[in-house]
């Protein structure tokens, strides 16, 4: 009798996922048919993922490849967008209508399933390419350029250090490209916040001022197997492009966003903009995967809010503090223990911390998972020139060959801001069991197609990480109360994120609304409040995918304890969630749907 693809399917899943020897017998004819359709789904995932990073010398850089466009800078026009958006509609259309689903493989109908969920997402998202700011205070759109040539772009070769002066040179026009941008948005009413402006002009100004490349560059030629006269040859060459080129183009951004502060005088959230409304939903769904609105996720917050709360009680009364919640946050926001010196020396023992604790978790992850990352996970402070125009922390992922480390970054501009209790939960987050171990897990992988080894969406990828802060305390960590409590702060402030990125974007909130209702409700810092209510207005809806997709996993984990019961490994869990790469919440939920029936 021959098996329908179907049940093959189920078959091959049970086997992957729980590690058991099954074997079906198929003709051989329905062998061939599925294999060939496989292959052909690969090839042409692979075609399009080659494409898509020729196209983009930035991301060829990023991933740690030298190719002939090393000397280039990515073509942010709008023309080239609109290029890449109808690439994108023919690959979508050529999936619906070249292959048969059900001759493929289960690995290959998901790549087939989150292929085409992000293709329609972007094609969804491209309707609104003139929404998004120029340039803004947080999302660096000004120093990503300078960061990658200082982080990514090796220089081993002769050709390396004439590409990377090029590159230098091409700022110029990569700057006038976003004054040209910046203009058409303004003749649609589409300019950063009042606020924003201060911390940009701040940061272009340093940037011209400090000129940061000038050391790196010289110090990566004088490492170069070549003769002297030929490194002062380079380091010629390099000073006058970044005293010509650089500093025209990064004077011409700065002349346009002085401009532009002149005349912006309002603090609004996106339903400002034409098609505001639209344009929010749009970046809830993009940054969620979820079709939830404004007004629901606005009230899940509130409650979830409300339920944290509870749990802070809880540790209040633990450490025998007497007072109510906002005379404990204010505590919090005072106590000397919980910060560290505002010094170089409060700053290595920050670093010093998290390298330690990093390395404690490498020790027990294997409790918890049945793979981890070959690639090394480093702890560095965030460079001085582009402190105002960063985050608190962030990851940079490992490069493609490994030979870079993944990178977490963190922000300690001024340490009168860096919580102790919180930044351990952070350390979680950004390194490990958080952003390195499933981003650099995923890079690894074999046998997967990509776009899947090197995409994750928000929801997901941010998901994991503040799911891996609360997986952390079952690791063995946060052993002191405050310290748990610094974790639930975390927590509570993504949960914060909810109600006020939706007040803000949807409901016509005030800055000053949010923020003091992040004061309210978190014992978080009035600097940090400030810089992530100042985040949300310029990057709506990304602060959604956090709360959401952690949400998310801890149900499905809840879901396949409750119904496997004695069967339930953690292991597996982790194994099914990010040993596959990230994917769209709603496709998890049905891989995770297959181990469990699989379990069973």
């Amino acid at each position: 009798m021959t098996l329908k693809t179907t049940t093959l399917a189920a078959f091959i899943v049970a086997g992957s996922i729980l590690g058991s020897v099954v074997s079906v017998t198929l003709y051989a004819h329905e062998t061939e048919q599925v294999g060939s359709e496989n292959v052909r789904l690969n090839t042409f995932f692979e075609e399009i993922f080659e494409r898509n990073v020729a196209n983009s010398p930035n991301r060829q850089t990023r991933l740690g490849l030298k190719t002939k466009r090393q000397g280039e800078w990515t073509d942010t026009s709008d023309s080239v967008a609109n290029l890449r958006t109808a690439e994108k509609k023919a690959d979508l259309a050529i999936l619906l209508t070249k292959f048969d689903y059900t001759k493929l493989s289960p690995e290959s109908q998901l790549s087939y399933d989150i292929f085409r969920f992000n293709q329609e997402q972007s094609i969804e998202n491209a309707i609104f390419l003139r929404h998004f700011y120029v340039v803004d205070q947080f999302r660096g759109q000004f120093t990503s350029p300078l960061s990658l040539l200082q982080n990514n772009h090796k220089v081993d070769t002769r050709q390396d250090a004439l590409d990377y002066i090029s590159r230098i040179q091409g700022l110029e026009g990569l700057m006038k490209e976003m004054v040209k941008k910046s203009q058409d948005r303004e003749s649609i009413g589409v300019v950063a916040p009042k606020f924003a402006f201060p911390a940009m002009i701040a940061d272009i100004r340093s940037i011209i001022e400090q000129s940061p490349l000038r050391n790196d560059i010289a110090e990566k030629i004088t490492q170069l197997d070549i003769s002297d006269a030929e490194k002062k040859i380079f380091v010629k060459q390099a000073n006058e492009a970044i005293d010509g080129e650089f500093q025209r183009g990064y004077t011409a951004l700065l002349d346009e966003v002085i401009r532009l502060s002149k005349l912006q005088n309002k603090v609004t959230g996106v339903w400002a903009l034409p098609d505001g409304d639209d344009f929010y939903q749009n970046r809830i769904k993009h940054h969620t995967n979820l079709t939830m609105s404004a007004d629901q996720i606005h009230e899940f917050g509130k409650a979830d809010v409300a339920r944290i709360h509870k749990e802070m009680r809880g540790i209040m009364e633990n450490v025998g503090f007497e007072g109510n919640l906002q005379n404990f946050f204010r505590f919090v926001r005072t106590d000397p223990n919980n910060f560290y010196a505002n010094s170089d020396v409060g700053r290595e023992v920050f670093l010093a911390e998290a390298r330690a604790e990093t390395a404690e978790i490498f020790k027990v992850a294997p409790q918890f998972f049945k793979r981890l990352p070959k690639a090394k996970l480093e702890v560095r402070r965030v460079e001085k020139w582009r402190e105002n125009s960063t985050s608190i922390a962030f990851y940079n992922v490992p490069s493609m060959d490994g030979s870079r480390p993944g990178i977490y970054y963190a922000n300690l501009a001024d340490m009168t801001g860096v919580q102790k209790y919180v930044f351990k939960a952070i350390t979680f987050h950004e390194g490990v069991p958080g952003h390195h171990f499933q981003l650099a897990l995923a890079q690894e992988l074999e046998g997967l197609p990509k776009f899947r080894k090197f995409g994750g969406g928000n929801a997901f990828v941010e998901g994991w990480a503040l799911y891996a802060e609360k997986l952390a305390k079952e690791m063995g960590f946060y052993t002191e109360p405050m310290h748990d409590f610094g974790r639930l702060q975390d927590e509570i402030w993504r949960s914060v994120r909810l109600v006020t990125d939706t007040g803000i974007h949807a409901k016509k909130w005030t800055r000053q609304q949010a923020i003091d209702y992040f004061t309210e409700n978190t014992p978080i810092s009035q600097q940090d409040i400030v810089t992530e209510v100042e985040r949300y207005f310029v990057n709506p809806g990304q602060a959604l995918g956090y709360k959401m997709g952690m949400i998310k996993i801890l149900e499905l984990r809840n879901k396949a304890q409750a119904e496997l019961g004695d069967k339930y490994d953690i292991r597996d869990f982790h194994e099914v969630v990010i040993g596959t790469g990230a994917m769209p919440l709603p496709i998890l939920a049905r891989q995770v749907e297959r181990y469990i029936a699989a379990g069973r």
